[in-house]
């Protein structure tokens, strides 16, 4: 079993930059595929970016694409996300996942596909 703990958010203006991270805890971190997710108030959890086991494969949802970037350090345990050119509809509460793979290729971008989850950090985005 892997622990997720996020870190980072906070509040900015529009058109600042943040970086959240993730600490996994537990297990291999290598063995994971990973994603981040967000979720406002009243709205179903939605994908933001995910990750391969290796780092080599990633994915973005098409309303973060060119602004975010997802990595991961499999030495230090942590998957981050390089948020840039935040807008006021980035505003939610973010979440780290975590997904057993024996495919060092494969990331995942649907909430079923992923059991471990994080407890969240809040992002805000002022205009």
């Amino acid at each position: 079993q892997v622990q997720l703990v996020e870190s980072g958010g906070g509040l900015v203006q529009a058109g600042g930059s943040l970086r959240l991270s993730c600490a996994a805890s537990g297990d291999t971190f290598s063995s994971y595929a990973m994603g981040w997710f967000r979720q406002v108030p009243g709205k179903e959890r939605e994908f933001v970016a995910g990750i391969s086991r290796s780092g080599g494969s990633a994915f973005y949802a098409d309303s973060v694409k060119g602004r975010f970037t997802i990595s991961r350090d499999n030495s230090k345990n942590v998957v981050y996300l390089q948020m840039n050119s935040l807008k006021p509809e980035d505003t939610a509460g973010y979440y780290c996942a975590a997904r057993f793979s024996i495919y060092s290729a494969n990331y995942y971008i649907q909430n079923s596909e992923y059991n471990h989850w994080g407890q969240g950090t809040q992002v805000t985005v002022s205009s």
